[in-house]
C-alpha cells in the first residue's frame, strides 16, 4: 500500500508519447534515457535490471538511481536485427544470495555454430525474407561478481532455429515453483504459409537441410510449433513452445509432461502450438501461466495453462489454428500434421481473443488493424481501486495501448474490459513492481514508466511558456503558467516565478507575468505551482537574450526520393548529407540511417518494424524486403552536431504493387492465399516480387453441395505451392473435377 501523501513536490518530466490513464491514476517516468529497452526485472534488494535490444543489460541501484551501470555486454553474440535481439530478462528470486540474472536473446549463430555469424544485418543473398539469415536463440545464466557486474555467462539452452527475422525468443521468468520458464516463437515466415518449402535450413523432417519440403508430409517452418507431435525418433525443437527448466542446468524439470522422453528438448516442453508468445506471466497465488500469442492476419490470443504442475501439455494449435478456428492458409495446405490435429485432440482453446479489425473496448481510442499482444501482468498488492483487484493487464505494441480485464468471482472476465493506458510509444513489457504498481517499458520512447494511484492530496503539474523565448536585447517576454494542472478536481493553484534565474521563486505571483531582459545571455526561468494543501510542482523554461539561438542541423536525403516504386529484392542505394548553422557541413560520422517497414491495416493505421540501422556513413544500399501489403518502407536520416543537437529527415517509399486474381472451375470454391482462404473469384493486391503461398483445398464441397477434387493449377504448380508476384496482373486458375468423395 502507498503511504498517504499530504504534501509533495514533483518536477515536470520531459514529454513522452502523450499516454493517458484513468481518472485518479498517474503515469510517471521511472527511468529514462534508454535505447530500445525490451525487458525489466526488479531484484529483491531494490536493484532494477533493464535489457536493451542491442544486447546490453543495465542495472540501476534503485528507481531513484539516475546513472546506469552496464551489468553485461552481450552485443557480440546477440543479433539485433528486425524483431531479433535481447528480449527476455529475469532476476533470481533469491538475489543477491543467489547472484544470478537470466537472459534470453537471439544468438547470432546457425544451429551448432558460433557467434557472430551475420552481425546486426542480413545480406542478400540469402536475404532476410527470401532464404533468410538463419540463427538460433539462447537462454543463459549470468553471475554477478564482486564489482556488481556480470563476470560469467553460462549458456543453459541453445535452440529455437529461426529462418526469418521475427518470432524469435521472448520471455524468461521464474514460476512459483522455482522453475525457470522460457518462451520462443516459431521463427517462420510472416509473409506466406511456411512449412519448410524454402530451403529447409533448419533440417526439419522428413528431409535434410537444403531440400524444399512439400505438402502433405512437410513438418518444418511454422510446423516446428507442433514438433512435439512428430513421429517417434524425430527431433523436437523448442520453437513455438513454453518450457520449464532447471535454472542451474537448463534440463527439463521432473514432473514435466514429457519427462520420460529420450529427447532432451521434449523433456523441457510444457506447452506447444504457439506462434510468438512474446510475453507471459503467472497469476498470483496460483499455478496458472497466462501467455499472449501474437497472431498472423486475424486474431490475437491470450492463452492459459491452468496448472503448470499437472503433467498436462497444452497444445494451443498454431499453425493449424489461429484464434479458435482453423488457420485458413495452413488448413488449405492439407498438411498431415494439421489434418491429424483436426481429426484428433484439436487445440487447447484460447481464454480470450480479439480481432485485428475490431476494438478491444468499443470506446477506446486505440487504432485497429495491426495488432501485436506484447505484455501480460496481474494486479497484486497495489493500492489501486477495488475494481482492479486481481485484474489481468495486457498490452498491444502495435496499437500502443494497455487494457485491464477486471475480475468476476476472482477470475479475469472478458466481459469486463477497460482501457488502462493509451497512447503508449510501443509497449513491449508490462510487469508489477515496487508498491504493486504496474510498470511498462515503452521501447519507442526509451523509458520505463510507472502507473500509480496516489492517495490523499496529489501534487500539481507545472507548465510554463515564454513568448518570445529568444531575441535581441532589450527582450520583452510574456510568460504563462496557465497550462499547469492539478489532478484533484476543484483544487486552486498559486504561482511563484523565478524570472531572474537566481533559484528563488520571488519575482512574481501572477499566472501571466512579463519581464524585459536587457543583458545578453541565457536565463533559466522557473515556475512553481502550489495547491491549497501545499503540494507543489516545478518546471523551467529557457530565455535566450542577444546571443544567436543554436539551430538544429538540417539532414537531407538526396536519394532515394518519394517517387521510387520498389519491388521485393530490388537493390536501393541511398545517399544524404547534412549542414549545420554552427558546424557547417557535417561529416559522415555525424549521420545515422534507419530503414523500417510501416505495416498498415486496411483502416489506415500503421505500426513500425525496424529493419536495420547504419551509423557513420553518408551512403549505402539495402535490398527491399518482402512483406504483406499494405505496407511501405520508411528511410530516415538523423544528423547530430557537435553540441549534441539532432534532427531527422524521413522519406516514404511506397512499393510497386500488382493484382493477382484467383478463379476456380467450377467457380465458388475455396482457395487459400497466404494465411487467408476466400471463395472464388477474388483478387489480392501484393507487392511485385513478393512470395505468396497458394493452396487448393481438396476435396471440398462446391455448388449444389457437390464434391470436387483438385486437378491442376493454371501455372502448373503443385496443389500447394508458392508464386512470386510478377510485374503485371495475372490470373491463377484452379481446376477441379467432380468426385464421389
Amino acid at each position: 500500500m502507498a503511504t498517504l501523501v499530504v504534501a509533495a513536490t514533483v518536477t515536470a518530466l520531459p514529454p513522452t508519447a502523450s499516454a493517458a490513464v484513468p481518472t485518479g491514476f498517474t503515469d510517471t517516468l521511472a527511468i529514462g534515457g534508454l535505447s530500445s529497452p525490451t525487458a525489466v526485472s526488479f531484484a529483491p534488494d531494490g536493484k532494477v535490471f533493464i535489457a536493451e535490444k542491442s544486447g546490453l543489460v543495465k542495472v540501476f541501484d534503485s528507481l531513484s538511481d539516475t546513472t546506469a551501470t552496464v551489468f553485461a555486454d552481450l552485443r557480440t553474440q546477440t543479433q539485433d536485427f528486425w524483431d531479433r535481439g535481447l528480449l527476455g530478462l529475469a532476476v533470481d528470486p533469491q538475489f543477491p544470495a543467489r547472484p544470478f540474472v537470466y537472459v534470453a536473446y537471439t544468438y547470432d549463430a546457425v544451429p551448432g555454430g558460433t557467434a557472430p555469424r551475420w552481425g546486426d544485418a542480413c545480406p542478400t543473398p540469402p536475404g532476410a525474407t527470401d532464404q533468410g539469415c538463419v540463427v538460433t536463440s539462447r537462454v543463459s545464466k549470468l553471475t554477478m561478481g564482486a564489482g556488481g557486474v556480470a563476470t560469467a555467462e553460462q549458456p543453459l539452452v541453445t535452440d529455437w532455429c529461426q529462418q526469418y527475422p521475427s518470432h524469435s525468443i521472448g520471455t524468461v521468468a521464474f514460476g512459483p515453483d522455482g522453475g525457470l520458464y522460457v518462451g520462443g516463437g516459431d521463427g517462420a515466415s510472416f509473409n506466406f504459409t511456411d512449412y519448410g518449402q524454402v530451403g529447409n535450413p533448419c533440417a526439419d523432417p522428413p528431409s535434410p537441410a537444403g531440400t524444399n519440403l512439400t505438402s502433405p508430409t512437410a513438418r518444418g517452418g511454422a510446423l516446428r510449433s507442433q514438433s512435439i507431435r512428430r513421429p517417434a525418433g524425430e527431433p523436437v525443437t523448442l520453437d513455438g513452445t513454453i518450457t520449464r527448466i532447471d535454472p542451474d542446468t537448463g534440463a527439463g524439470l521432473p514432473g514435466n509432461p514429457f519427462a520420460g522422453s529420450a529427447d532432451a528438448n521434449a523433456r523441457r516442453v510444457i506447452a506447444s502450438g504457439l506462434r510468438n508468445q512474446f510475453r507471459f506471466a503467472f497469476r498470483p497465488g496460483t499455478e496458472e501461466l497466462w501467455a499472449g500469442d501474437v497472431g498472423w492476419n486475424t486474431w490475437e490470443e491470450i492463452n492459459r495453462i491452468t496448472d503448470v504442475n499437472d503433467g498436462t501439455a497444452e497444445n494451443f494449435g498454431w499453425p493449424c489454428y489461429e484464434g479458435a478456428a482453423r488457420q485458413g492458409g495452413y488448413d488449405g495446405a492439407n498438411l498431415s500434421l494439421c489434418e491429424s490435429l483436426y481429426t484428433g485432440a484439436g487445440q487447447t482453446a484460447p481464454y480470450y481473443t480479439y480481432n485485428h479489425s475490431a476494438k478491444v473496448v468499443s470506446t477506446d481510442p486505440c487504432p485497429t488493424g495491426g495488432s501485436s499482444v506484447s505484455g501480460i501482468a496481474f494486479e497484486s498488492t497495489s493500492n489501486y481501486p477495488a475494481a482492479y483487484d486481481g485484474a489481468l493487464f495486457f498490452a498491444d505494441s502495435s496499437r500502443g495501448c494497455i487494457w485491464a480485464m477486471q475480475t468476476t468471482a476472482g477470475q479475469p472476465d472478458p466481459a469486463k474490459l477497460v482501457p488502462f493506458v493509451t497512447g503508449v510509444n510501443v509497449p513491449v513489457q508490462i510487469t508489477t513492481g515496487p508498491g504493486g504498481d504496474l510498470f511498462y517499458l515503452a521501447l519507442g520512447a526509451g523509458q520505463l514508466r510507472r502507473v500509480g494511484y496516489p492517495e490523499g492530496n496529489r501534487a500539481p503539474t507545472a507548465a510554463a511558456t515564454a513568448t518570445p523565448s529568444s531575441g535581441p536585447a532589450p527582450l520583452a517576454v510574456q510568460f504563462s503558467g496557465t497550462g499547469s494542472t492539478d489532478p484533484d478536481v476543484g483544487d486552486t493553484l498559486s504561482y511563484a516565478w523565478d524570472l531572474d534565474g537566481d533559484g528563488a521563486y520571488d519575482d512574481s505571483t501572477s499566472a501571466t507575468p512579463t519581464r524585459t531582459y536587457s543583458t545578453q545571455g541565457t536565463v533559466v526561468v522557473g515556475l512553481r505551482v502550489t495547491d491549497q494543501d501545499g503540494a507543489s510542482g516545478t518546471t523551467t523554461v529557457t530565455v535566450t537574450v542577444g546571443t544567436p539561438v543554436a539551430q538544429d542541423p538540417v539532414p537531407v536525403i538526396d536519394d532515394p526520393t518519394a517517387a521510387l516504386r520498389w519491388a521485393v529484392g530490388q537493390n536501393v542505394p541511398f545517399t544524404g548529407h547534412a549542414t549545420d548553422a554552427q558546424d557547417g557541413t557535417l561529416p559522415a560520422s555525424a549521420l545515422r540511417w534507419r530503414l523500417s517497414i510501416q505495416h498498415c491495416a486496411s483502416s489506415g493505421s500503421c505500426h513500425e518494424h525496424v529493419v536495420q540501422d547504419w551509423a557513420g556513413v553518408a551512403s549505402g544500399s539495402f535490398t527491399a524486403p518482402d512483406h504483406e501489403y499494405p505496407s511501405y518502407l520508411e528511410l530516415s536520416l538523423t544528423a547530430t552536431d557537435s553540441s549534441g543537437r539532432s534532427a531527422t529527415s524521413k522519406v516514404r517509399l511506397d512499393p510497386r504493387t500488382v493484382a493477382l486474381s484467383f478463379t476456380s472451375s467450377p467457380s465458388g470454391l475455396r482457395l487459400s492465399v497466404g494465411g487467408t482462404a476466400s471463395t472464388t473469384p477474388f483478387t489480392r493486391t501484393v507487392i511485385v516480387g513478393s512470395n505468396n503461398s497458394v493452396s487448393a483445398p481438396s476435396p471440398q464441397s462446391g455448388p449444389l453441395g457437390l464434391r470436387f477434387r483438385f486437378n491442376r493449377w493454371s501455372d502448373g504448380g503443385a496443389q500447394t505451392h508458392n508464386v512470386v508476384a510478377p510485374a503485371s496482373a495475372t490470373t491463377y486458375r484452379a481446376t477441379y473435377s467432380l468426385c464421389a468423395c
